[in-house]
């Protein structure tokens, strides 16, 4: 990536049906996302991601009372947040490590300036 090269955030629907069956799909690029776990009614947790533009939100089967299979996907959730963080720490420190990095001058540039 250039020093020219920049990224502006965004979010990215998709709505699709085929053979009846309708298929929605969000992709928020952006760190301004704000990512929310709560209770409702001390019953049924909630997981939340919102931006400005859209929001998805994932409780339990039918908004009812836990099962194994939310408890399956809840520690399915927990993994892969925990890769995502993994793999943003480390390119964001192999980035930054790159950028530290500062060419030595060649020995024909030091020729020139002479």
């Amino acid at each position: 990536m250039s020093s020219s090269d920049t990224y502006e955030p965004y979010t990215y629907l998709t709505a699709s049906v085929h053979e009846d069956a309708i298929r929605m799909e969000v992709a928020f690029c952006t760190a301004e996302l704000s990512a929310m776990a709560l209770t409702v009614q001390g019953v049924r947790p909630c997981l939340s991601f919102g931006s400005a533009e859209g929001q998805v939100v994932i409780s339990t089967t039918g908004s009812g009372p836990v099962t194994s299979a939310d408890l399956c996907l809840a520690r399915e959730i927990a993994d892969a947040a925990t890769r995502y963080r993994d793999e943003c720490e480390r390119l964001h420190a192999a980035q930054n490590t790159a950028r530290d990095i500062v060419p030595e001058p060649s020995p024909a540039q030091d020729n020139d300036q002479t």
